[in-house]
């Protein structure tokens, strides 16, 4: 009942800021409700006092005890929903399949895979010496295990 509550007044506070959108959501036994957001174009601590305050202003304390957590996805979370890879176009991801890693930009995100595009030293085809030449691969949603964003400094 409580769970069906707080669900609900998350499904609705999202619906009404569409540029935010769920990675995950859970109720600990003791009621401790955690959420973890992101949004389209970042999530600000607003964004998190928004979701917040839907929840937590229609909820009585005096009928159920209950904390709860806000927060966006950190930048080192590995990326969970398709939205996520379509706002870090252009970044460096870090992508695991099953079976291989590759690091490259995101160069687009689809329905059903993404494309990364890489820079790679290989030999001359005629001659001593290597040229860099322009990689790419598109990988399914489905073959992938893990990403993450690459934070360079």
């Amino acid at each position: 009942m409580f769970k069906t509550t707080v669900e609900n007044l998350l499904k609705t506070a999202l619906l009404e800021r569409s540029d935010l959108f769920l990675i995950d959501f859970s109720i600990q036994e003791d009621n401790h409700i955690k959420i973890i957001i992101d949004g389209d174009h970042g999530v600000s601590v607003e964004d998190c006092m928004f979701i917040s305050r839907a929840i937590e202003h229609n909820l009585d304390r005096e009928e159920q005890d209950f904390s709860l957590e806000v927060m966006s996805a950190g930048a080192t979370s590995p990326l969970v929903n398709k939205r996520q890879y379509l706002k870090n176009k252009a970044r460096e991801l870090k992508v695991k399949t099953v079976s291989k890693v590759l690091e490259g930009v995101l160069v687009n995100a689809t329905e059903d895979e993404i494309t990364l595009e890489w820079k790679a030293k290989e030999p001359k085809p005629i001659g001593k010496g290597k040229i860099v030449v322009k990689k790419q691969a598109n990988i399914a949603y489905k073959d992938i295990v893990e990403a993450k964003v690459m934070i360079k400094f």
